[in-house]
């Protein structure tokens, strides 16, 4: 069985930023250095890197439309919950019931790094930049 004619991949588009985030306790806030990326390659993705103690980071993965719809209005389900809060951040909780984590960061940084990804990859054309080979690989075909 021949594989399904799959039109060639755009050149891979990859950004990362820095972006500043706090670990909001119950008392005080701890400022936690972060690494926001994206790639074409998983084009409705943002990853959040939080770079914790030792030479791990925790990361998550959130679709770009939601912080967008975060940023305005309270959005979310499961494990991951947005909204915007009085003072200009963006509140993201974290985590399952029990151990869950809100952290707060600074909401026009982190939009702006998602309309930087809607300049990679625009709305729509997400398709096109997944390699859907590997998938079709996994099915024999």
């Amino acid at each position: 069985m021949s594989q399904p004619r799959v039109a060639p991949l755009p050149a891979p588009r990859v950004l990362t930023r820095p972006v500043p985030m706090e670990l909001l306790g119950p008392d005080v806030a701890v400022r936690i250095d972060t690494t926001v990326g994206y790639t074409s390659r998983d084009p409705h993705a943002l990853s959040i890197a939080f770079h914790l103690l030792g030479d791990d980071s925790v990361v998550w993965r959130l679709d770009r439309e939601t912080v967008v719809t975060g940023s305005l209005a309270p959005v979310g389900e499961g494990e991951v919950h947005l909204w915007p809060d009085a003072d200009g951040g963006l509140l993201l909780r974290l985590g399952p019931a029990g151990h869950r984590v809100v952290i707060r960061c600074d909401v026009e940084t982190l939009t702006r790094v998602v309309r930087d990804t809607f300049v990679l990859v625009p709305p729509g054309t997400e398709e096109r930049h997944i390699d859907w080979g590997p998938f079709f690989a996994s099915l024999g075909l």
